[in-house]
């Protein structure tokens, strides 16, 4: 197996400084034609002299202990610019390895608790898949097919699934160390423009201790900076506050933890939601981008979808009033049971498919919109549509498929 590297050929070694020649001293013989020198820094032990006693025989046990014991393997994150990440911290990938000239081995390891990515006790996060495959992509793209550093990438499509853990976690046994993860990644797809990679699609499967945790499949479009230039003539910075509004949805509704990870605020027409992010999230604005990035667009998607079913559940047992997005969501309004519901009882998503189609410009209004369908199972699976527009064109769209999150014994 070849190890990923950008690096073809390994920089030479210096050769071992040799001792000044001694008068008298024979010269040494020169290397036969056709036979190698010993390459450099390579040390042969030199042959005891005829007249040293040689030394007894050691026993077996004394072998055993003399013998020095082979170091663990040590491992630590990719280099993050491989990721495009800029802290270290939101690094998964820890290594990767070519098996064949288009299947690949990569481990990867989630954290016990993230600052952003919650961790049920059944199930991660399934944005914290969405980045790892992320990630994955870039990896392969920088060090096995050698686009360069300053490329752009276009993700265009990005599918996962995740299948509940068997031994779920609970409070009286809690998650006590990082998820370690096995990752098997394949590129049947890629396309070049003479040496240099253009397209590519990545499929993935991810395991936990043998356990087949998420599923995905990603494509990509990798384009120089002059390319990129070309394309986005005219960008506008990120903006440097979140605007005040008190439609602002609060966490027990979104599932996160904090009023800084809400990134929607309603409005007044039915199932539809603006994006109003905090621009200093450290998570979602890990790094400066001149468009809002495609991780805050999938979490957008997820609140959306989770404000949606968490309202539509309680006024359907309370008010009956689901269509008024409005409606007590900012207010307290069972908020207490609603968090607990959000975490304990409420459907997860299982299945996200999302396609990519436009930008998504800092400087104009993005609108949030979610649509639900009728599944076969309607008690079991639910199916949402969130499309996100600006001006009347999308930018992209998602489908969420969720079942209900089975309670922990």
């Amino acid at each position: 197996m070849t190890p990923l590297t950008t690096h073809q050929n390994q920089p030479t070694l210096p050769r071992q400084r040799q001792a000044p020649d001694t008068p008298g001293a024979p010269a040494p013989a020169p290397h036969p034609t056709g036979t190698p020198a010993a390459p450099p820094y390579t040390h042969t032990p030199d042959a005891p002299p005829t007249n040293t006693p040689t030394t007894p025989a050691l026993t077996a046990a004394a072998l055993t202990l003399m013998t020095p014991t082979t170091p663990p393997p040590l491992t630590t994150t990719v280099p993050r610019q491989y990721v495009h990440r800029a802290s270290h911290a939101e690094v998964f990938l820890t290594s990767g390895t070519r098996l064949t000239e288009n299947h690949f081995h990569l481990t990867a390891q989630w954290p016990r608790t993230h600052t952003f990515f919650t961790t049920h006790p059944t199930h991660h996060d399934p944005l914290q898949a969405a980045e790892t495959i992320r990630q994955a992509g870039l990896y392969l793209a920088h060090t096995q097919f050698n686009v360069p550093l300053d490329h752009h990438f276009l993700l265009w499509e990005l599918n996962i699934t995740t299948h509940p853990h068997p031994t779920p976690h609970t409070t009286t046994h809690p998650r006590q160390h990082p998820t370690e993860l096995t990752l098997n990644a394949t590129t049947p797809h890629t396309t070049h423009k003479g040496k240099r990679l253009t397209e590519f699609t990545m499929h993935i499967t991810i395991h936990q201790d043998h356990h087949l945790t998420a599923t995905g499949s990603g494509r990509f479009t990798c384009i120089t900076p002059r390319t990129y230039k070309r394309l986005r003539p005219h960008t506008t910075p990120p903006p440097t506050t979140r605007p005040t509004n008190p439609h602002l949805i609060p966490p027990t509704h979104t599932g996160r933890n904090h009023p800084t990870d809400t990134v929607l605020t309603t409005t007044p027409h039915p199932h539809t939601y603006l994006l109003t992010p905090d621009p200093h999230h450290p998570i979602l604005f890990e790094h400066t981008t001149d468009h809002y990035p495609g991780i805050l667009l999938l979490e957008a998607a997820h609140q959306a979808h989770t404000h949606h079913t968490t309202t539509h559940t309680h006024n359907n047992t309370g008010n009956n009033n689901s269509g008024n997005t409005t409606g007590n969501t900012t207010g307290n309004s069972n908020k207490n049971n609603n968090g607990n519901r959000n975490h304990n009882e409420s459907p997860h998503t299982t299945t996200l498919n999302t396609t990519f189609h436009h930008y998504a410009e800092y400087h104009t209004p993005l609108h949030i919109h979610i649509t639900p369908h009728t599944t076969p199972h309607p008690t079991t699976t639910h199916t949402h549509t969130i499309t996100g527009t600006q001006n009347n064109t999308t930018i992209f769209t998602t489908t969420h498929t969720t079942t209900p999150t089975q309670p922990t014994t």
